[in-house]
């Protein structure tokens, strides 16, 4: 799980969202659930990140694929690559992101 702490959480994640669609961002997509999948062939569709917002923070959840295992490199590098997307484009707009060393149980795996 992911863990963005901002004063604007729907703000920044339409934010992430409009950039995609801009092509500002590239390394990312969603899908029509709003669901966040890394886009370079090697990641593309091994799991995605699911946004939810929580007592003012924005949160995001891990999905596996369907019927794959999610493995810790997965795990690894969709927390480690989204958390420096937001780093790289939104650094204003949040005070810290953080990600849990194992999955927790608002995780799909």
């Amino acid at each position: 799980m992911i863990t963005v702490y901002t004063k604007g959480p729907s703000i920044l994640l339409g934010l992430i969202k409009g950039s995609i669609d801009k092509g500002h961002i590239t390394t990312w997509s969603y899908d029509s659930d709003g669901d966040f999948t890394h886009t370079p062939p090697q990641w593309k569709g091994k799991a995605w990140l699911s946004p939810s917002i929580e007592n003012g923070v924005l949160l995001f959840s891990i999905i596996s694929q369907n019927g794959i295992p999610l493995t810790t490199e997965y795990y690894a590098v969709y927390h480690g690559r989204f958390i420096e997307m937001l780093l790289a484009h939104f650094d204003k707009l949040f005070t810290s992101a953080s990600a849990t060393a194992i999955p927790t149980s608002s995780d799909r795996l």
